[in-house]
């Protein structure tokens, strides 16, 4: 058992959004869901548990009452290119671009679409290579490794 797991407050969508977070990562499961009849008589998420490539998250339908913040986002490491590619893509489709590697998906979560190269970039002992990653990082929405590579050799 995972020490610390974050805990999602969804109006109404949680059992969905475990579904498509597990759909969009690999090694991603549904490890429990709890249910309550509504007072309508039908048959609702109350809420979910399920894993993430690893990560345990646990979700609530808890209503209105809360909605997500940028203040709190998840960073994905990303191997290469098809990685940042492929979740940008399906993390951001009914979401919401932002720049910097930066999305918002569907239901309001924030993400952080990371290549690993780029914290190697910008880390770089020479300032003014790691400035103008920095400087290359800030034109882009999805991160693209080709243009921060070709920022990096610039002088």
């Amino acid at each position: 058992m995972q020490k610390i797991v974050p805990f999602l407050w969804f109006d109404t969508q949680a059992g969905d959004a475990a579904h498509f977070y597990v759909s969009v990562f690999k090694n991603s499961s549904i490890e429990n869901v709890s249910r309550f009849t509504n007072e309508e008589g039908s048959d609702q998420v109350m809420s979910v548990s399920f894993i993430l490539d690893g990560q345990e998250f646990n979700a609530l339908n808890g209503g209105p009452v809360f909605t997500f913040s940028p203040a709190i986002s998840f960073f994905v490491n990303c191997e290469d290119q098809v990685e940042v590619d492929r979740l940008w893509n399906q993390l951001s489709d009914g979401g919401e671009q932002q720049q910097c590697g930066w999305l918002k998906d569907k239901y309001g979560i924030s993400w952080q679409i990371i290549p690993t190269v780029l914290g190697e970039l910008l880390g770089d002992e020479d300032p003014v290579k790691a400035q103008n990653v920095m400087e290359a990082m800030l034109t882009m929405n999805k991160i693209d490794i080709a243009e921060l590579q070709k920022a990096y050799r610039s002088e």
